[in-house]
């Protein structure tokens, strides 16, 4: 009898249950409940499709229809497995006997692509198609257009190590650039030859302690002028010493292996968010940077609200123009920088004013080491201008042989070999009608050692082809064929400050020493962000007397 009952109230509890159920599926909410997460789930799929096949083949086929060249897309790689590997290869062959003709190793898979397919030509970035372009007519238009043309810093390990203009887009890039433009007028630069001079001293002190008896001494300057560029930074971006900037650059610099080492990895996407140790390391070296200039701008800042004066270096010269902005705009800081805005800039500072000027130091050197008729040319001048006494402004705007040089070295060896833009909407290039989101590739050390543009001695090492003007060198008088900083109202605005300082550094060191090149010296190009010699910069210095 109890089991019976039992197996009654069991059976009852059962449909209730199923009841309960049938209650729960009849409800209306649970209903969209179900079918909203199930559309859901069959959206995220349909994005994950469109994103890995349906886009990418449609861009594939817009590009072939209009005569365009490339390898067929290849699910979520695309061409980064053989662009990898061609580029640890190359970095595995030094070059023979200085050779300019550094195309092959720098970019090799620009360079294969290009020879087997032709000028109009694309890869694949992935999942996403990329033009390369070095045609100087469509160069033109590109830097022209910055609005349409934008800089492609979506890759957020591009900005964990540099943000500030360097990313910004349209109008906010507008504004950014009206309040950091004073610190780079000419009349600002040149009150710092002072700090650029301390800075040179110090360094050919060092040159001199390495001195033999016989006074010579064999000697990688790489390390030394990244020091030298690091110094003069710390002391006219931020009146600080070195020894003050001196973990920044440090971090900089790591940060720049760790970007640059993740972007040609081959990586499957979505890993650089994962919690590895070099994610992490990134983001702490980031956290870091972003303390350290903190307290350079928080120690400024309030410096300034005790009554001292703004510093005439660079982050002084900026706050001012930022205070100013904002008090003629009634007291509205949305018209002036934010504290993240500037702690950016600073960081662009520290890393873009150090990589050029070092980039194009060393590779004058080097080159002046095989091209010693030029280095005596280039010491004649100085010698000429200065003689023995002190370098001042005056005076390096007067040394047009040392200037016909540093265009050729920039020719030849620019500090950005190739830069990447995204159509920011659908848009004409030429003959081309180019989709949004595209992808372009300018390359400017293609277009530096195109024979069409520069003539058949493309390839020579040659500065009097600049012996009148920038606008003149080239085989089509007039073109945009010489681009290493860029062109058009994105051109670099720290040119006058590297250019400036370079050109000090090298007076006082042609005024000191005469160079070779060194056995120990083996000629490797490569990108590290900026264009390296991979194995240092090995010369035979002489102290002249």
């Amino acid at each position: 009898m109890n089991l019976r009952k039992s197996t009654s109230l069991l059976t009852v509890k059962i449909f209730d249950v199923r009841d309960d159920r049938e209650s729960i599926q009849e409800d209306p909410m649970y209903s969209f409940l179900t079918i909203s997460c199930a559309l859901g789930f069959l959206l995220c799929v349909w994005k994950a499709l469109d994103f890995v096949w349906f886009h990418p083949r449609k861009l594939e086929k817009q590009l072939r229809s209009q005569g365009l060249v490339g390898n067929p897309y290849n699910p979520i790689f695309g061409d980064l497995k053989e662009f990898h590997k061609m580029t640890q290869e190359a970095k595995l062959k030094p070059l023979t006997d200085l050779s300019d003709d550094i195309l092959p190793r720098v970019c090799p898979f620009s360079v294969e692509t290009i020879r087997k397919n032709g000028t109009n030509s694309f890869v694949w970035l992935g999942p996403t198609p990329a033009i390369i372009i070095k045609d100087p007519k469509l160069l033109k238009e590109i830097f022209l257009k910055p609005n349409i043309f934008q800089k492609a810093n979506s890759n957020p390990l591009i900005r964990l190590l540099v943000q500030g203009l360097f990313t910004a887009q349209g109008e906010k890039w507008t504004k950014d650039r009206r309040l950091i433009n004073p610190a780079f007028h000419m009349e600002k630069i040149k009150l710092m030859v002072p700090a650029f001079r301390l800075g040179v001293d110090e360094m050919l002190a060092k040159w001199e302690e390495s001195l033999s008896p016989q006074g010579l001494c064999n000697l990688d300057v790489w390390p030394f002028l990244q020091t030298l560029t690091a110094d003069a930074i710390s002391h006219t971006a931020f009146g600080s010493n070195y020894e003050e900037g001196r973990k920044i650059f440090e971090l900089q610099k790591e940060q720049a292996q760790h970007v640059t080492t993740a972007i040609q990895s081959l990586n499957f996407p979505g890993l650089r968010f994962l919690p590895t140790k070099r994610n992490r390391r990134m983001n702490e070296i980031e956290k870091l940077v972003r303390t350290k200039i903190r307290k350079i701008i928080d120690k400024r800042v309030k410096a300034t609200k005790l009554g001292e004066k703004n510093k005439d270096d660079l982050l002084g010269i900026m706050l001012e123009s930022n205070s100013s902005e904002i008090e003629q705009r009634g007291g509205n800081k949305d018209f002036g920088l934010s504290i993240e805005d500037i702690i950016e800039e600073c960081k662009l500072f520290y890393f873009a004013g150090q990589e050029t000027t070092s980039s194009l130091l060393v590779w004058t050197l080097i080159l002046l080491s095989k091209h010693e008729d030029w280095q005596s040319r280039a010491r004649d001048e100085v010698l000429q201008v200065f003689g023995n006494k002190d370098v001042d402004f005056e005076g390096l705007n007067q040394l047009k042989v040392v200037t016909m040089i540093f265009n050729e070295v920039l020719r030849l060896y620019p500090s950005a070999p190739t830069l990447i833009r995204r159509t920011h909407e659908e848009t004409k290039l030429g003959k081309y009608i180019l989709p949004a989101g595209l992808l372009l590739i300018p390359q400017i050390l293609m277009l530096h050692h195109d024979s069409e543009v520069w003539g058949d001695d493309v390839k020579e090492f040659k500065p009097e082809r600049f012996s009148e003007g920038i606008s003149k060198a080239s085989a089509n008088e007039g073109q945009v064929a010489f681009v290493p900083f860029g062109w058009g109202p994105r051109i670099c605005i720290g040119q006058n400050f590297a250019i400036l300082e370079a050109k000090l550094a090298m007076a006082l060191i042609l005024q000191r020493f005469s160079f070779q090149r060194s056995p120990s010296y083996t000629h490797a190009p490569h990108t590290l962000i900026t264009l390296q010699p991979q194995h240092g910069a090995y010369l035979i210095l002489r102290k002249l007397s």
